[in-house]
């Protein structure tokens, strides 16, 4: 199945997809290319707001203000994300989780991925709108899906079952 439509079957079933993700061979390539994919996405979501922000405060130009968010989502943020996906392994090893480290990265890559078509309607909201409480009101629900997806894979990668009890969609 592509990307894309795995993408898409997450918003209904992350369960399943996720089963499917980690049913597939070990493949730490792919895991990071999900993980770059959806920094690449969110930092191409961040250019409206980056585009507001340097029209109105043409004090730091625009390439300034894209250079400093192509530094933070292309090559921080990856690290970033590696460092959390081996913090929520460790967590959940403490708490009897049987799974992997690949596995606890490839969920949270994932779950990063499936949320970044919300981020570049976010991305450009944010372009449109501006700051202030209602992008908050914006932000928290993509948050929250972020986390529940992440969770939910979570899960599923710390206790392995067979792809065919999977259950409902959730």
């Amino acid at each position: 199945m592509s990307v894309t439509l795995s993408i898409l079957e997450t918003y209904r079933a992350p369960r399943r997809v996720i089963r499917r993700q980690l049913a597939g061979p070990e493949s730490e390539g792919r895991a990071l290319v999900y993980l770059m994919l959806g920094c690449l996405l969110i930092f191409v979501a961040q250019w409206p707001r980056l585009s507001r922000e340097a029209f109105i405060d043409p004090s730091v130009p625009l390439d300034a203000r894209m250079g400093g968010a192509l530094l933070g989502w292309i090559f921080v943020a990856p690290l970033f994300f590696y460092l959390l996906a081996g913090l929520s392994y460790l967590v959940a090893r403490a708490f009897g989780g049987k799974g992997t480290g690949y596995g606890a990265r490839l969920v949270l890559f994932w779950a990063l991925l499936a949320v970044s078509p919300l981020w570049m309607l976010y991305g450009l909201l944010t372009g449109f709108l501006g700051s202030g409480p209602q992008l908050a009101l914006l932000g928290l629900p993509l948050l929250l899906l972020f986390l529940f997806f992440w969770l939910i894979g979570l899960r599923e990668a710390v206790t392995p079952q067979p792809l065919e009890h999977a259950g409902g969609p959730f």
